[in-house]
């Protein structure tokens, strides 16, 4: 088990969605977040009190937790003199990164000679089964996006809440390395091999009873030509029942492929909707989920409201308005 409460550690994060990681956990499960650490030219703020390693020692962190998610999921060379000075001061390190901590003969020593921890995330810990494709009980949400980090979690992680305080039977499954860290459990599914990605997702999602909602937590997106891989395997391995779009409206194209531009929400929902429906033909797209963080409330609204118009279903932001209106479209298959 990961020690909390954490120090986050956002690096030289170039900005806040490099430090996806530790928002995800500052929003999601906040008590264990008691301070964040910046090196020189970072430009992402969780809001939390800096802190030095004494500081946050002092304050009572048990682990710091590499809260940055960079392209390849590299630690840096530049982090490695602070990632062996927490360990000398007595911090345990957490990981969700490809690039694992075990693999840092460096940090593998520090860690030996200081008595601490290394917690490698993204590290199957399951032998899962090939996917066999046969329909099982209970029910499944995906929410599949128009790019990679538009909000597919947050809107999982916002509908489970919301089904949970009206006494819904409904559970959160992660399947990335932030969900994992904020729930504790979860499959790691972009460090699966390949042919067992569907059959983890199958795993993770096994029967339950009729009214149980599994929300799967989302990954890349089946428009993206780096991460369209992942996105399949929850499609298949997850059979949802229902799906949600998800979209970030301001990029001006995909995350890290500055020649591609995002799909139309209809091409999104035509593809998705096609592919879910292989494994279950009884699958529908039951509502959009629209990421405004960087729109002022007016515009936040407009957008909302036009979509939501042109699209023909409830569109919202689940994390600035509430899941509501989503939990109330699963509600009403």
């Amino acid at each position: 088990m990961i020690s909390a409460p954490y120090l986050l550690f956002l690096g030289d994060a170039p900005d806040g969605l490099a430090a996806k990681v530790a928002q995800g956990i500052r929003d999601w499960n906040p008590d264990v977040a008691l301070g964040q650490f910046r090196m020189e030219g970072c430009k992402a703020d969780m809001r939390l009190p800096d802190m030095t390693l004494d500081e946050a020692i002092a304050a009572g962190c048990k682990t710091l937790v590499i809260g940055v998610a960079n392209r390849g999921g590299m630690i840096s060379p530049a982090w490695i003199a602070v990632l062996k000075e927490a360990l000398a001061k007595g911090l345990d390190i957490a990981s969700g990164l490809h690039n694992l901590l075990r693999d840092e003969p460096e940090l593998v020593a520090a860690a030996k000679e200081h008595g601490r921890t290394l917690h490698d995330v993204r590290i199957p810990s399951v032998k899962y089964p090939i996917a066999s494709g046969v329909r099982r009980t209970g029910k499944r949400c995906l929410a599949v996006g128009t790019d990679c980090s538009v909000g597919k979690m947050y809107t999982s992680l916002a509908m489970e809440r919301e089904m949970v305080k009206r006494g819904m039977k409904a559970t959160f499954r992660a399947t990335g390395q932030t969900g994992i860290l904020i729930t504790g459990n979860g499959v790691p599914l972009d460090a699966v091999i390949a042919d067992f990605m569907a059959g983890s997702v199958e795993w993770l999602t096994p029967d339950n009873d009729a009214d149980h909602w599994d929300l799967i937590e989302g990954q890349g997106s089946l428009f993206h030509a780096s991460y369209s891989g992942v996105t399949m395997a929850l499609v298949h391995g997850g059979q949802p029942d229902a799906l949600i779009l998800s979209h970030e409206p301001t990029r001006s194209h995909m995350r890290g492929l500055p020649d591609y531009k995002l799909p139309r929400l209809e091409d999104l929902r035509d593809v998705a909707l096609t592919l879910a429906r292989v494994v279950n033909p009884a699958c529908e797209v039951v509502g959009i989920s629209i990421n405004t963080a960087n729109l002022h409330e007016e515009a936040a609204l407009e957008y909302l409201e036009a979509t939501e118009k042109r699209m023909g279903l409830p569109t919202v932001d689940p994390f600035r308005q509430g899941a509501g209106r989503l939990v109330d479209a699963l509600d009403a298959l």
